[in-house]
C-alpha cells in the first residue's frame, strides 16, 4: 500500500496530529497529499532508511484514510468491488486488495481487516475522500459506513519493533503478519496490525488524535526508535517491491499486469463478481500484454519514474515507474512495465537516461528479503 503525492499547490494543506513533533524533531516538511509532511530529519533518508532495516523506525502515516463498515452483510458487500476474498476472512485477520473499474484498473489499494461484528479498511491518503464517494455511491444501502479520517495512523517498523513494541504490550509479540489486537500503551488505548509498508517485521497503530503524540513521544524514547520520513518509507518500500499508487499502479493498471495475481484468491478468479472480471479474467488465461518487473542498472546512475525501457536495439519496451539508489542494495533499483516478452528475469534491458542508453537488467523482486513475522 502507497499514496499518491499529487496535490495541486493551490490547495489549503491538512496537518496531521503529530505536525508540532515533527518540526520540533526538525523535519524538513513537504506539500504530499494533501497534507504537510516530513520527508526527512536531520539524520537524512539514508540514514533514516538504514536504521529502519536494522532497528526500528517510526513514521506518521496519518493521512491514510481509516473507515469502519457495518452491516450483516458488509463482507459480501465490499466483494462487489474489490477481488480480494473477505467472506474467507477470519476473524481479527486483514488482507490486502483493490477498488478496481469496470476495466480492471486499480483506483486504489486498500487493507481489510475482519474485526468480527464489521470490517476496519484502511485507504491511501490521495485517493481516500474519492473512495469513500465510491463506497457511499455502490453500498450505501447496503452498509453504514463510519468515517475515521480524524483517527492518527502510525507505523513501527523494523527487526526491533517487535522488542519495543511488546515492552508496552507483550501480547504483541505472538501476534502473526496481517492480524489485528487491541492494546493499551501506558493506558492509552490502541488497534494495532502486523503490517507495514517497509518489507521488515513490524506493526500499525491507529489511535485517537488527541493521543498520538503521546503514543509518538512514548516509543521514540526507547533507544531503537528514530523518526523516519516520507523519503526512506520510499526506498524502503522500493527495495521490498511494493507497489506506489499513482506510480506503479493506476487505473490503467490491472491487478495480474502489475503483478498483485497472489492476492486474488482460486475462488474469486473462478467466481468473479467484481469489476472488470471479464478482462482480469481473459489476463489469467492467456496472460497480461505487459508485466511489472525488477530491473537493475548495471553502472551507478539511478533511473527514475518516466525512463525509457528499450530493448537491445532500441525499440521502446516500457517505462520505469519508480526508481532510485537502494541504500540496503548499495546500487540503483527500479521497478516498471515491459513488454510480457521481455518480463523474463536475466532479460538484458537498456534504460534511456539523460540521452544515453544504459546496460539493465530485469531480476526477481523483492530487491532485498522480506521479513514479515509468520509465526
Amino acid at each position: 500500500m502507497s499514496e499518491t503525492p499529487d496535490t495541486p499547490a493551490e490547495a489549503p494543506l491538512a496537518r496531521t496530529p503529530l505536525d508540532a513533533l515533527h518540526r520540533e524533531l526538525g523535519a524538513r516538511m513537504v506539500p504530499f497529499a494533501g497534507y504537510e509532511m516530513p520527508v526527512q530529519y536531520p539524520a537524512g533518508i539514508l540514514k533514516e532508511h538504514l536504521h529502519t532495516r536494522e532497528q526500528a523506525g517510526l513514521f506518521d502515516v496519518s493521512h491514510m484514510g481509516q473507515l469502519r463498515l457495518h452491516g450483516a452483510d458488509a463482507a459480501a458487500a465490499l466483494e462487489t468491488l474489490v477481488p480480494g476474498d473477505l467472506l474467507g476472512l477470519a476473524p481479527n485477520r486483514m488482507r490486502y486488495t483493490q477498488f478496481l473499474n469496470d476495466n480492471g484498473g486499480i483506483l486504489d489499494d486498500l487493507m481489510v481487516t475482519n474485526l468480527g461484528d464489521h470490517l476496519f479498511v484502511v485507504v491511501n491518503a490521495g485517493c481516500k475522500h474519492a473512495d469513500l464517494a465510491h463506497l457511499q455511491q455502490r453500498l450505501g444501502d447496503r452498509v453504514r459506513i463510519d468515517v475515521q479520517f480524524d483517527r492518527a495512523l502510525l507505523a513501527l517498523q523494523g527487526p526491533a519493533a517487535v522488542t519495543v513494541l511488546s515492552r508496552f504490550a507483550p501480547q504483541v509479540a505472538t501476534m502473526p503478519f496481517m492480524s489485528y489486537g487491541e492494546a493499551c500503551l501506558r493506558d492509552i488505548p490502541v488497534f494495532v496490525t502486523r503490517s507495514g509498508y517497509t518489507g521488515e517485521d513490524g506493526f500499525e497503530i491507529s489511535v485517537a488524535a488527541d493521543q498520538a503524540e503521546t503514543v509518538a513521544r512514548l516509543l521514540l524514547a526507547e533507544p531503537e526508535v528514530a523518526p523516519i520520513g516520507l523519503g526512506a518509507r520510499d526506498s524502503l518500500r522500493l527495495e521490498a517491491g511494493l507497489c506506489l499508487y499513482g506510480h506503479d499502479i493506476d487505473e490503467t493498471t490491472t491487478p495480474i499486469e502489475a503483478g498483485l495475481t497472489w492476492s486474488i484468491s482460486k475462488r474469486r478468479r473462478v467466481e468473479g463478481g467484481f469489476p472488470g472480471f471479464p478482462i482480469l479474467r481473459g489476463h489469467l488465461d492467456q496472460g497480461p500484454n505487459r508485466r511489472r518487473v525488477g530491473l537493475r542498472p548495471d553502472g551507478r546512475a539511478p533511473a527514475r519514474e518516466g525512463t525509457e525501457i528499450t530493448d537491445e536495439h532500441g525499440q521502446i519496451i516500457g517505462h520505469i515507474t519508480s526508481g532510485g539508489f537502494g541504500p540496503s542494495v548499495g546500487a540503483p533499483v527500479a521497478m516498471g512495465y515491459v513488454t510480457a516478452a521481455f518480463a523474463a528475469p536475466g532479460t538484458p534491458v537498456h534504460l534511456r537516461v539523460r540521452g544515453k542508453a544504459l546496460p539493465a537488467r530485469v531480476v526477481t523482486l523483492p530487491f532485498v528479503k522480506q521479513t514479515y513475522y509468520r509465526g
